[in-house]
């Protein structure tokens, strides 16, 4: 059966149904209990499962997933909530250091099966280290899976692969489109596999690249553009940004030539020059011209009054896809 649900609500949906599946799955978080969470993402499930299973924790993000690591070592799947991306700060080193290394420290006899669920992104006119986008951090580090959803239907069967995955993930949720929209999303569990980017149209002339909520921003733009000019493009949502899908990425500026990638990230080492280099060592001679990049700017993510000036728009990507496809 399928309903019609937001991103949040597909979220949620996941959480209830593995918490109900599977007793080792437990969330913790700072006020996820009885007031649900800062965007109210586990709104009910304490009353569900029970303050041993929805753990309100103490406001101490390196004790929140030092907490959550000693957990998944010994049997429970943590699924951690961290409330904005650059709250993760004062927990990076258990993340880099122990979680992402305690396979390969411990050759194989300890995994670490958790989850740290965080929303991201700009757009919503929060204030200052509310609206970072620094998924490049994390796709750095061997050991880390790394996810985004741009959909709904996605943000399900994604989190649900990522509850039942070996090795711990990070679960890149874009707050500006926790609400934007509904689609329709089965009732019943499904997974989406983790490192598999999926073809949202497809196109003959310019491969566009993006994830997160730049994913509508980089549709708007094809259909413009196609409507305007008559340039066929391929949209591609990478869904997961490490493991990169190699293989898609290559199969499709192998047909179309040409290139564009959108991230609302800093762009210098954003995860653009990732994917441009993977375009040049592995297709280069099929390119008709210079990969573009479309991001946000190396500054700040800046306050209300500016903040859409930092995040690429349609029109900005619409420039980068004809001076691609004009080169």
């Amino acid at each position: 059966m399928k309903r019609k649900l937001t991103m949040i609500q597909a979220i949620t949906e996941a959480m209830d149904q593995k918490l109900a599946d599977d007793s080792r799955i437990m969330l913790l978080g700072e006020d996820i209990g009885v007031n649900g969470g800062v965007f109210r993402a586990t709104e009910d499930l304490v009353h569900k499962y029970g303050p041993d299973r929805v753990v309100d924790t103490p406001l101490a993000e390196a004790g929140i997933i030092g907490a959550a690591i000693g957990l998944a070592m010994n049997g429970k799947i943590p699924v951690v909530e961290i409330q904005f991306l650059a709250f993760i700060y004062p927990g990076f080193e258990q993340i880099v250091s122990h979680a992402a290394r305690m396979r390969y420290r411990t050759r194989g006899q300890y995994h670490v099966p958790m989850v740290i669920r965080t929303p991201y992104g700009a757009g919503i006119r929060g204030p200052e280290l509310h609206s970072e986008s620094v998924e490049t951090f994390f796709a750095h580090v061997p050991g880390l899976k790394v996810v985004a959803p741009s959909t709904p239907y996605d943000a399900k069967g994604l989190l649900i692969a990522a509850m039942e995955d070996p090795d711990p993930v990070i679960f890149l949720e874009p707050t500006k489109l926790y609400r934007a929209f509904k689609q329709e999303v089965p009732e019943e569990m499904y997974r989406v596999p983790i490192g598999k980017a999926k073809v949202i149209q497809e196109g003959s002339d310019v491969s566009i690249f993006a994830w997160g909520a730049m994913l509508r921003v980089a549709e708007d733009a094809a259909k413009q553009i196609e409507r305007e000019n008559g340039l066929s493009c391929e949209v591609i949502d990478l869904r997961t940004l490490y493991p990169l899908d190699r293989d898609t990425i290559i199969a499709s500026v192998k047909k179309t030539g040409r290139a564009v990638v959108v991230h609302e990230a800093h762009k210098t080492a954003g995860l653009g020059a990732e994917i441009i280099s993977i375009i040049n060592d592995e297709a280069l001679i099929y390119m008709k011209a210079p990969v573009k990049r479309i991001t946000g700017f190396d500054v700040p993510v800046p306050q209300f009054s500016i903040e859409d000036d930092y995040l690429p728009t349609a029109e900005r990507v619409k420039d980068g896809i004809m001076e691609t496809a004009t080169f």
